[in-house]
């Protein structure tokens, strides 16, 4: 077997375990499969943690991973694929991140490791044994990794920011009624 033949069993071993796992986080949160809440049970956990409108956010993040776990393992429109999925990993590092690292307190690094390794094959490419390879790398074009990578990332920019601004006017709000209520039971109003 020679280097090359080499490389694209890699990437396809590595577009099909990381785009499998994906596609099923994916769809536990839209239909509900492999254990999942389905859309709405999502949309509830993603108000709690400030993503608003819920089912919008539940709507995005299962396409973004089911949609884009499952074009990368078939190694098809590998840019736009990777980058979705690194964007819907972003988010979901966002809402870990006060954990810290490691997954087993909570932390970001699952959400980490599958969103680089998502980056990491749009901008590898899909390998010879893949759906662009075979279809003449149409949507696999040199000038699309960037493109699709940048525009992820301002629009997960722009969904995480809100988010957090979303989280930071909440604990302003929560901070300055429990201080009126420290004040009311002081001076018995």
């Amino acid at each position: 077997m020679s280097a090359y033949d080499r490389r694209d069993l890699g990437l396809l071993l590595l577009r099909l375990g990381t785009g499998g796992v994906l596609a099923a986080h994916g769809t536990q949160k839209l239909f509900g499969w492999f254990g999942g809440h389905g859309i709405e049970g999502t949309g509830q956990f993603m108000e709690s943690v400030g993503y608003q409108p819920g089912k919008v956010s539940a709507t995005a993040a299962g396409l973004a991973e089911a949609g884009g776990g499952t074009l990368l393992a078939l190694g098809l429109a590998t840019p736009a694929a990777g980058a979705a999925a690194a964007g819907g990993m972003a988010g979901a590092a966002t809402v870990h991140a006060p954990n810290g690292f490691f997954n087993q307190e909570g932390g970001y690094e699952y959400a980490a490791t599958l969103g680089l390794a998502a980056t990491g094959l749009a901008i590898a490419g899909p390998g010879r044994l893949s759906l662009d390879h075979a279809l003449g790398h149409v949507f696999d074009r040199g000038w699309m990794v960037p493109t699709a990578l940048a525009a992820t990332a301002a629009v997960t920019a722009l969904v995480v920011g809100a988010r957090n601004k979303r989280l930071d006017r909440a604990e302003k709000e929560e901070a300055a009624e429990e201080q009126f209520d420290e004040q009311e039971a002081l001076f018995g109003e």
